[in-house]
């Protein structure tokens, strides 16, 4: 593959990362609540999100980064952990998969999957990458509960008249709004890491191209100098 070709190609990726950019989620719920873990609960739920897709720098490197990071401090406070991977970027980590752009229905199978699991987690991070600019990105983690543990928060405690399914189906659904939100940031910072990724590229390609079309010309000049110099000294000894 020629390195014209390689330009085209980086090129043609950046334009598809410009048009792949989402909206935002939302976490009212867990901001307003105050919910405070009890200190007896000990099962702690850890979900990173990455993707499938690379070409985007290592800005999932961190994300695996922060993951070990709580899963030692956790781990060390004699917390219970359990993790749970989407994407391939962190599954290289991790062993988990995700292998679908994120939409609200894979979403939706995400948190069945976790409520199916058996495991009865009290608090959990969600750990992903929060856009922030064209140019920069920040690795976070957002808090996530179980049902128990919002039940017994004394800001919801003091509501009567909310009903325990309406709790569950408001519980649930709120954290498919939060791994959908950080699906959606984590596309946005990957689509910005490659679109800047390929734009980089493009750039060093392209000055690649003009050093050697310079080094061309040149050796072809010297040659054509050397050939003129030869034709020229050699002409009087055919005389």
């Amino acid at each position: 593959m020629s390195i014209t070709n390689i330009q085209k190609i980086t090129k043609s990726m950046q334009m598809v990362a410009e048009v792949q950019i989402y909206g935002l989620g939302s976490l009212a719920l867990y901001e307003k609540a105050d919910i405070k873990v009890p200190k007896d609960k000990k099962k702690h739920l850890l979900i990173g999100v990455s993707s499938d897709q690379g070409l985007c720098g290592a800005i999932y490197n961190s994300i695996a980064k922060q993951m070990k990071s709580e899963v030692a401090t956790l781990t060390a406070a004699g917390k219970e952990v359990m993790l749970v991977g989407i994407g391939d970027k962190i599954r290289t980590a991790f062993k988990e998969v995700g292998r679908k752009l994120p939409n609200f229905g894979d979403t939706s199978v995400i948190v069945l999957e976790l409520l199916n699991s058996g495991y009865e987690f009290d608090e959990g991070t969600i750990v992903f990458n929060r856009f922030r600019s064209v140019i920069s990105y920040k690795t976070e983690g957002k808090p996530i509960f179980s049902l128990n543990t919002i039940a017994s928060a004394e800001s919801i405690s003091i509501y009567d008249d909310i009903d325990a399914d309406v709790l569950q189906n408001y519980q649930e659904y709120n954290l498919a709004n939060i791994i959908y939100y950080s699906l959606k940031e984590s596309t946005i910072s990957e689509q910005n890491g490659r679109m800047t990724a390929m734009d980089n590229t493009s750039k060093n390609v392209s000055e690649m191209i003009d050093k050697l079309i310079l080094t061309f010309n040149c050796t072809r000049q010297t040659v054509i100098t050397k050939e003129l110099i030869e034709i020229i000294f050699g002409a009087p000894a055919l005389d």
